[in-house]
């Protein structure tokens, strides 16, 4: 069975968004030498999602979110590196079937990992107008490869704004160099963090057709 692990690791290289915590891992052995690890973070470390609650008042948290919306067939399309936004008419381009409910899209932000723990702020992300596009065709949760869904400086949070309103679901910061356009189920579990407004997940792909081309 072919798996694709699309979670970053959390380690010393990961780049976190400018003035973010940075992940922390430590730990002593007791003297019955079991180690016990404690674990500093952000709530949008590494591979995560923002729950509603990251942008509307009122909004459903991470434990909140029902399993259906993170479990389930899902899309990836190919955004040629060269493109520095992704709005509503490359969205049209990609032919992006009626129904499809999860979308991730692979852009030339997957080269950016291999940068280490210093964070890009030149990366592909979505308009405004691409969100809106989104939102009429009834996506359930948009994925991309890098620690924002949003353009760098877009003032007023609108981008995330306008997905979380239509209680969108974005899961930021994967890994999809390995993972060639098409469909696949996906399966991404975020800790059940009570109350919060994101959380990092374990995101995995398993195919379940032909690539696209």
């Amino acid at each position: 069975m072919t798996l694709y692990d699309i979670t970053a690791p959390i380690d010393a290289q990961l780049p976190v968004w400018t003035g973010d915590t940075r992940p922390v891992l430590s730990g002593e052995r007791t003297h019955e030498g079991i180690r016990t690890s404690a674990l500093t973070l952000s709530a949008h470390t590494g591979t995560h999602i923002d729950a509603p609650s990251h942008g509307i008042e009122g909004g459903k948290d991470t434990d909140e979110i029902p399993l259906k919306t993170l479990v389930g067939p899902a899309l990836v399309v190919r955004v040629p590196d060269e493109v520095p936004f992704i709005g509503p008419g490359l969205l049209e381009a990609f032919k992006i079937p009626t129904g499809t409910k999860r979308l991730l899209l692979k852009t030339g932000n997957s080269r950016l990992w291999a940068r280490g723990p210093e964070f890009c702020e030149e990366y592909t992300a979505l308009t405004l107008d691409g969100a809106r596009w989104i939102r009429e065709r009834g996506i359930e949760l948009v994925g991309i490869d890098y620690l924002s869904i949003q353009l760098h400086g877009t003032p007023g949070f609108s981008t995330h704004l306008s997905l979380l309103e239509a209680g969108i679901v974005i899961l930021e910061g994967l890994r999809l160099e390995a993972v060639p356009p098409g469909t696949y189920d996906l399966f991404c579990l975020p800790l059940k963090l009570v109350g919060s407004d994101g959380a990092p997940v374990r995101a995995i792909l398993r195919p379940i057709s032909v690539p696209l081309e």
